[in-house]
């Protein structure tokens, strides 16, 4: 299973990216942390903004304050809904964020299905929550899922195959035209989107925006 993780300060359009493939019936909203409860269960956009608006109020000085993963299980490996919310919640513990608000998306718009999840990095204090070897940790809760839950593992090789092709753009390594290139090139082989939004909550995930 290989985990995407973005940081940008485009809370709404996280959210309006994954909600409009609820819409369309091309997604659902599996899990919701610590939010704000509707009658119905259904959720607007801005229903599910109202959940981290105190959050963001509390710390105004953390600039990407909205956290955007994409968890991606082998598109061999059939996940049912509740193994993705247990695998969501336990990503989000084991990652620092158990006690944060946070919505876990399922996509169905392409054959592999995944899940995405929206979270802030400042708690309800205005506390930034530490990245510290934020992707070695992420790394690390993959690999336990993948043995905790049977998926297939994503072997060094795929690893490095996946990480050419979507490695978040670094400035500082330097060729920054050919990082962004293998970004656009191969995205929408494995994303939909519609909208300049849509596409900008996407490319969040490798540090770009347009």
């Amino acid at each position: 299973m290989i985990a995407k993780m973005g940081r940008s300060a485009n809370l709404y359009g996280a959210l309006a990216y994954n909600n409009l493939k609820v819409e369309k019936e091309n997604g659902q909203i599996l899990f919701a942390n610590k939010m704000i409860e509707t009658s119905d269960g259904q959720y607007s956009v801005a229903q599910l903004a109202q959940s981290f608006a105190p959050y963001l109020l509390a710390n105004l000085n953390t600039e990407k304050h909205t956290l955007h993963i994409s968890l991606n299980p082998d598109p061999i490996d059939k996940v049912s809904d509740e193994t993705y919310r247990e695998m969501a919640e336990q990503y989000m513990r084991e990652l620092g964020y158990g006690d944060q608000p946070f919505v876990v998306f399922k996509h169905t718009d392409i054959d592999r299905s995944h899940i995405h999840i929206v979270s802030v990095c400042v708690d309800e204090n205005g506390k930034k929550i530490s990245d510290k070897f934020e992707k070695m940790r992420s790394m690390n809760i993959c690999r336990e899922l993948e043995k905790q839950y049977n998926l297939i593992p994503a072997t060094d090789k795929e690893h490095q195959q996946n990480n050419k092709i979507f490695k978040p753009v670094d400035y500082k390594a330097g060729d920054v035209k050919s990082q962004i290139a293998s970004v656009v090139w191969h995205l929408p082989n494995y994303y939909q989107f519609q909208t300049l939004g849509e596409y900008n909550a996407l490319l969040s995930l490798f540090n770009i925006t347009t």
